[in-house]
């Protein structure tokens, strides 16, 4: 029998962190009866208060900040080689037919 990781969506673990924090249950309450380790919970908790509005991000999810740089990054990329392409094309027509 082959067992897979759990996953757990956004909503859940922010519903699990607002357990701790707001309804003032303890973490490992929360754990036991969510059926998963203290320590996760633990770790949601910290997330949540790093940062709110970007914890738990989901798979393949950047943050917004790193998200916005690689967006960048890849138009900066792009606009080099079509002014690279421009510079070829000035050089060539710009040559005497003889």
């Amino acid at each position: 029998m082959v067992s897979g990781r759990r996953t757990f969506t956004r909503e859940f673990k922010i519903e699990a962190v607002k357990l701790v924090t707001e309804a003032g249950n303890s973490q490992a309450q929360v754990a036991s009866d969510l059926g998963i380790h203290p320590n996760t919970v633990n770790k949601w908790v910290r997330q949540y208060a790093e940062r709110p509005q970007d914890a738990f991000p989901g798979k393949g999810h950047q943050l917004s900040e790193a998200e916005t740089l690689r967006q960048l990054q890849r138009e900066n990329a792009r606009l080099r080689m079509e002014r690279d392409i421009l510079k070829k094309a000035v050089a060539i027509f710009s040559k005497d037919p003889k």
